[in-house]
């Protein structure tokens, strides 16, 4: 038996309002606390201890599929209708977990921060709208959101693929169909295919982890539908840049053409850690599929878009380096943090009025 219980582990990721519970033979259960990881003063896990916590956290399907696959993500509830995101996996050929707590209240786009042209975007009919950034940065939560607001605001049918659902959104003015891989779906690609079937005006595909369903959100995409997805890259040339790279020589132009009509937007977002310690803040990137985006996009051009972003403020855009700038000096985050993060330091630089060497 571990020295702490699963459950008392759980209740304690919700009192300390840690965001991530981290649970590996060797080390004590680690709390994430304010973006530290802080381990627990108790006796580090054993191999028996771990088998204990990961068979009390995943079904025995789950469990099956572990031993099989190597690792398993899921949802599940706890106390008091908490929820969490766990990963059960094997290491060293050990059993290993994380776990992460889902906030009980969606956050709105204002408290979240997100640009208000990004709520523009969720009125449009039809298109692709990626959200991205690294593991962690906030993405689901940003998407979720956006779904609410529309789900809020218009009669329109949404339909999720998702790897676990992390956020259960009931029907309000829309129809919201949440469907599970691995539980309702065997995979991102077929209930995208199949999803097309079932009258959808809104998609959301989790991750875009494959040449299929990236083929096929885009295709979606073109047929009437509004798509959104993410991908684990940071700034819109990137995200670019891993579409087409997903697809053979032949078909890469084909591709950037689709994109160039297709694509509406790109918004890349971060989590940084707040000066004061309490917490963390999100920064985002906003490009907007101008014309001359577009063109850019068909012309394979991709390494211009930062600079299309950085004069694009009156069509919404958001360069990376204005938003750091703005939290500086706003005081939630340091002049190291705006550097540190910027995809250009020096463009970070001018913007905090600081002279260049010649």
């Amino acid at each position: 038996m571990p020295t702490i219980p699963l459950e008392d582990l759980l209740r304690l990721v919700i009192e300390e309002d840690a965001s991530d519970l981290h649970l590996c033979v060797g080390v004590p259960p680690t709390l994430r606390l304010k973006g530290v990881l802080t381990p627990l003063n108790t006796a580090p896990l054993s191999v028996a201890d771990m088998e204990t916590l990961a068979r009390g956290l995943a079904r025995p399907d789950l469990m099956d599929r572990v031993n099989t696959e190597g690792s398993v993500d899921f949802g599940m509830a706890a106390q008091d209708n908490n929820r969490f995101r766990v990963s059960v996996y094997r290491e060293r050929g050990n059993l290993a977990a994380a776990v992460r707590m889902l906030p009980r209240k969606l956050l709105s786009l204002d408290t979240i921060g997100v640009p208000a042209s990004v709520r523009e975007l969720l009125d449009l009919p039809r298109g692709l709208v990626l959200v991205t950034g690294p593991t962690g940065s906030g993405k689901t939560t940003s998407l979720a959101s956006m779904l609410t607001v529309i789900n809020e605001t218009s009669p329109r049918h949404i339909i999720t693929i998702e790897d676990p659902i992390e956020y259960y959104l009931d029907h309000k003015r829309g129809i919201v169909n949440q469907r599970e891989v691995g539980t309702d779906i065997p995979s991102f690609a077929d209930g995208l295919r199949r999803a097309l079937r079932q009258d959808p005006d809104v998609i959301l595909v989790g991750e875009m982890r494959d040449l299929e369903t990236i083929e096929t959100a885009i295709t979606a995409a073109e047929t009437g539908h509004l798509v959104f997805s993410t991908l684990h890259t940071t700034g819109a040339a990137r995200t670019i840049d891993r579409i087409v790279d997903a697809f053979d020589a032949q078909r890469q132009q084909q591709i950037r053409v689709q994109l160039s009509m297709n694509l509406k937007a790109v918004i890349s977002q971060l989590l940084l850690p707040r000066k004061d310690g309490t917490g963390r803040t999100a920064v985002f990137e906003v490009m907007i599929n101008t014309s001359s985006i577009g063109a850019l996009l068909r012309d394979n051009k991709s390494y211009r878009i930062h600079n299309e972003i950085l004069t694009g403020s009156k069509y919404g855009m958001v360069a990376l380096e204005a938003s750091l700038v703005d939290l500086f000096q706003r005081g939630v985050i340091s002049r190291e943090q705006v550097i540190g993060y910027a995809q250009d330091p020096e463009v970070a630089r001018q913007l905090l009025g600081e002279r260049l060497p010649i």
